[in-house]
């Protein structure tokens, strides 16, 4: 049986959301390290100097993740859902705990709104892989 089509839900936006961020730094990188998230934040930019060697490179990082949920939504396995969360999971963790200890250029509300939605990156995923450990996501090994 295959996940839930909430949990397939669920990958396929992780997945969306990971290959935006994943492309917007990868091609235009100066672009991403100046506006991100966008919406009036630039939460990359409170981290100088630019770099677009890295910049580019962490638009890698997110386009493999980004390509690894896109999979593992498609797919349909718990044993590829739970490896895919769980270096998904890794990885923004370790993001969480960078920026917990420094706030870069940022400060007060938007440092807060900021390590808010890296706490949301490592809670959405890691109860989707909880969520795999139970009967209602699928029962195949």
């Amino acid at each position: 049986m295959s996940p839930s089509s909430s949990a397939r839900a669920v990958l396929g936006g992780l997945a969306a959301v990971h290959l935006w961020w994943g492309s917007w730094a990868y091609v235009a990188p100066a672009d991403f390290f100046a506006r991100f998230p966008g919406f009036g934040h630039r939460w990359t930019a409170a981290y100088p100097p630019y770099n677009e060697h890295l910049i580019a490179d962490l638009g890698a990082t997110f386009l493999t993740l980004g390509v690894l949920l896109a999979i593992a939504a498609a797919v349909a396995d718990r044993r590829v859902t739970r490896v895919v969360l769980t270096g998904v999971v890794l990885f923004s963790a370790l993001h969480l705990v960078f920026h917990s200890r420094h706030a870069g250029l940022l400060g007060g509300s938007e440092w807060v709104l900021s390590l808010v939605t890296l706490v949301l990156g490592v809670l959405v995923p890691g109860a989707l892989l909880g969520v795999t450990w139970t009967r209602r996501f699928s029962t195949d090994s």
